[in-house]
């Protein structure tokens, strides 16, 4: 299997540091606003590593952090008349919600940037007492200067960085490189040795990595935008702290853009998760997601999202016609199959989505002709490694009742369960009432609820695909 590695810019051989172990390190949200398409991009990329490394037979540990303490949160908090607390507790559960929706598998560590101060003290504790790091007024800086290999990552010698680096007059650090570590804040601070503070964005994914994961981990992967100044303040700080090699393998994800700009809350054209899901299921999304290279930039666009909600519903139409007439075979090892092995190449090749999806598109075009058990069945595992969610969705108590109120309002009459709509449309239908009948299963569908009609009488399920 081969990753292509941002620190040496090369494809190279995956081998984990400890045989068949692998720790995985993917920076989380900053849990101040609703997550966006570009956060969809990033999460499921990563989601599918992990995926495909446990399809491997590996033992992979993923940690992804919260950062639950930043100035945008604080921001944000004075702007809405909150604690830094409620925000940060709305947007992650906002955040947990949307990735739940998308079907990515929950990390095995969440660890959150608040719970684990004790460590991010510590590691600025050890970079002070080793010359890394000083301290100014409260305030403690990395000193820049200290690390040789500063710039490696993102392929930028210091006295580059140096020489664009902005100035200001009353800046009290040495260098205008040097970066915080902790800064001074007496109002929603937290005690440490050099009074009250909060820590620095950067120390905090090395500490929580440290904590979790040990000193050097195999993967660390996030979005191209965190190569500079992130991950590249991360390693630094890391490598000086602990005295050896932070990560094995870098990997970073492309951007969404709209309009050939990368998709941001900052330039204020992003679309939230949420926002998608009310015209596009999750499978649509991560198709459309999947059909492009990760490392490559993605064009959102309506036609390529229509275009991923065909190709979803095909695969989901060869899957669910499939399983009326065989059952899964749980015994067959789909990596011997002959398509299982097509698909195990083209995610060996860095993970080659578009070439995966290819080979799943064959099998359900195998499937639709003949549709046996072990095709059947490598296409539903396969498509499992990559996300795909073919299993019918059950609605909770809340959500089948909000439905309920929608359709009351469609309809112009209350309705109070699923069993009395199936019963009005009968009676609809047995007075010759077309138009209304009509009406009921027209407003039965723009709520995303199927009818099915058969000899045995009329069922009803949850629209898989919009």
């Amino acid at each position: 299997m081969k990753l292509y590695n941002t620190y040496s810019q090369t494809l190279e051989e995956f081998t984990p540091i400890e045989e068949n172990k692998v720790k995985m390190y993917v920076c989380g949200p900053t849990v101040y606003d609703n997550a966006h398409l570009g956060h969809a991009r990033c999460y499921i990329t990563w989601d599918i590593l992990y995926r495909y490394l446990k399809f491997k037979g590996y033992d992979v540990t993923y940690c992804r952090n919260v950062t639950d303490v930043d100035d945008k949160i604080l921001k944000k908090s004075e702007m809405q008349g909150k604690t830094p607390d409620e925000i940060a507790k709305t947007y992650y559960e906002s955040f947990t919600k949307s990735m739940t929706d998308l079907n990515n598998l929950k990390p095995d560590i969440e660890p959150f940037a608040t719970k684990t101060l004790g460590e991010m003290i510590s590691i600025n504790k050890q970079l002070i007492e080793k010359g890394h790091a000083y301290e100014v007024n409260g305030d403690v800086y990395f000193r820049v200067k200290s690390f040789k290999n500063y710039g490696k990552l993102s392929k930028q010698p210091l006295d580059k960085l140096e020489a664009g680096a902005r100035v200001e007059e009353s800046d009290i650090k040495e260098n205008p490189m040097d970066f915080a570590l902790w800064k001074k804040d007496e109002k929603f601070g937290y005690k440490s040795p050099w009074g009250v503070g909060r820590p620095g964005w950067h120390i905090e994914c090395s500490a929580m990595s440290r904590k979790y994961l040990g000193k050097t981990i195999d993967i660390h992967a996030g979005g191209a935008d965190l190569i500079f100044p992130h991950h590249e303040n991360e390693i630094a700080q890391s490598e000086c702290a602990n005295g050896c090699q932070f990560v094995k393998y870098w990997l970073h994800n492309g951007f969404v853009t709209i309009n050939k700009e990368k998709m941001s809350k900052s330039l204020g054209n992003f679309l939230t998760i949420d926002d998608i899901l009310k015209n596009y299921d999750a499978n649509t999304i991560r198709l459309f997601i999947l059909t492009n290279h990760y490392r490559m930039p993605v064009e959102f666009s309506d036609e390529a999202l229509s275009s991923a909600q065909a190709g979803a519903k095909r695969l989901y139409n060869a899957v669910n016609e499939a399983r009326k007439h065989v059952a899964l075979d749980d015994n067959l090892n789909v990596k011997e199959t002959e398509e299982g092995k097509l698909f195990i190449e083209a995610m060996d090749e860095d993970l080659n989505t578009s070439k995966a999806l290819a080979v799943l598109f064959d099998l359900s075009n195998k499937v639709n002709k003949d549709a046996t058990s072990q095709n059947f069945t490598t296409l539903y595992k396969l498509s499992a490694v990559l996300g795909f969610n073919f299993d019918k969705k059950e609605l909770s108590q809340e959500e089948m009742n909000e439905k309920l109120s929608t359709l009351s309002n469609l309809l112009g009459k209350e309705v109070t369960s699923m069993e009395e709509v199936i019963e009005m449309r009968k009676q609809a239908r047995a007075d010759k009432n077309w138009d209304f009948a009509d009406k009921i299963r027209a407003s039965l569908d723009e709520i995303g609820i199927l009818l099915k009609d058969s000899k045995e009488g009329t069922t009803w399920e949850v629209k898989l695909l919009n």
